[in-house]
């Protein structure tokens, strides 16, 4: 079977080929070992959808496991129903079509794949791309507060782009391996468009909390994660 065993795989649709494209070429530098498929304009390259390319595009990203499908307007949707409805029924029922906006859904539901994510989390995650698509990144995301029993880290951004979508991408993937829930700054550190949204830069702190009190290995991890700059300070 094609596909990354063990991970859901994604489709991109949109209109525009290069659109699909990108957005293979953008999530791949998260989720490097996620199967991830384009199937934008026409047959014939021209700006449109095909029914042929969303189907090829989903029997190329399915292991078994599951398989996403974000489309960009209103009859890239509807193509991708159409292709779903001529799957055999067993494929059929492990496909999902998320309409969450396409470039922050993308994004989101491939670092949940990344990291495992059954098909209900990555649908999950893309599907928070409906609220963050309008966000805007700034230090007012910054009031966390915690309740005193918490367990908390406080700890400096030190390189030089700040947390953009590379290292976020590593801290969501570090954080999805331990079962305590810790926030930072008061968004879920599992939620790399809730990081994202944070907008934090060189310089600035963030506190990371949890209120497991066996959550101080997952603390300590991620707080030693930013201190070292993700390889780019």
């Amino acid at each position: 079977m094609p596909g990354t065993d063990g991970k859901v795989g994604l489709v991109f649709v949109s209109h525009s080929p290069k659109i699909a494209e990108g957005l293979v070429d953008l999530a791949s530098q998260m989720a490097p070992a996620t199967s991830l498929a384009a199937a934008g304009g026409t047959d014939e390259g021209g700006i449109g959808t095909s029914f042929d390319k969303v189907s090829a595009a989903i029997g190329e990203v399915d292991s078994g496991v599951g398989v996403v499908v974000l489309a960009d307007l209103g009859s890239a949707i509807l193509t991708a129903e159409t292709a779903l409805d001529f799957l055999d029924d067993d494929v059929q029922a492990r496909v999902r079509i998320v309409d969450a906006p396409l470039v922050e859904g993308a994004v989101a539901a491939s670092v949940t794949a990344e990291t495992g994510g059954s098909l209900a989390e990555v649908v999950a995650a893309a599907e928070t791309a409906r609220g963050a698509s309008g966000a805007v990144p700034g230090p007012d995301a910054a009031a966390a507060p915690a309740d005193d029993d918490a367990l908390r880290r406080t700890v400096t951004i030190v390189n030089k782009d700040g947390l953009h979508a590379r290292p976020a991408a590593e801290f969501v993937k570090l954080a999805n391996t331990f079962p305590s829930k810790v926030l930072i700054n008061g968004k879920d550190s599992k939620s790399l468009l809730g990081i994202m949204s944070l907008g934090l830069i060189r310089g600035t702190t963030a506190t990371l909390t949890t209120d497991d009190q066996e959550g101080k290995p997952a603390l300590d991890s991620l707080a030693a994660l930013i201190e070292s700059g993700f390889g780019e300070a």
